[in-house]
Order: C-alpha cells, then structure tokens, then sequence
C-alpha cells in the first residue's frame, strides 16, 4: 500500500518539476491527484481533505525568487 503510494507521488512530482512556474490550475490538478492516490490508499477522507488544503495553504502564492527555476526552490 505504501509502495503504490509512494509510487503515485513520485509519479505526480516527476511532472511537477518538467512544468516550471505553476498556475493555479496546475496547482488544483495536482492536489486533486494528491487527494485521489490518498483516497485510493484508504487515508481517511477527513485527513485527506486536511491534508490537500494544508499543503495548498503553504503552495498559493508563494513568491519565487527570480534567480532560481521553481525546481531550485
């Protein structure tokens, strides 16, 4: 369960770095992806929920630095 879990994150990041700076659209897809594979690895919808909106609290809006790619950071 955990390697499936693993591999569906690892998967979801791998596209993340190809993509650069991130809209919010691609942000969406990516937790509703997130939400999805923990769903399906029997994560608790409450804890799922928390989760997704927690990261998407920290991921919205946060400035980059112009000096680096968005992968640097």
């Amino acid at each position: 369960m955990f390697e499936a879990l693993s591999d569906r994150f690892d998967g979801i990041f791998k596209r993340l770095r190809n993509r650069g700076r991130l809209s919010d659209a691609d942000i969406d897809e990516v937790l509703r992806e997130i939400r999805v594979a923990l769903l399906e690895a029997d994560v608790n919808v409450r804890v799922a929920r928390s989760f997704v909106n927690r990261v998407r609290e920290r991921v919205v809006g946060v400035e980059l630095s112009k000096a680096l790619n968005p992968a640097q950071q």
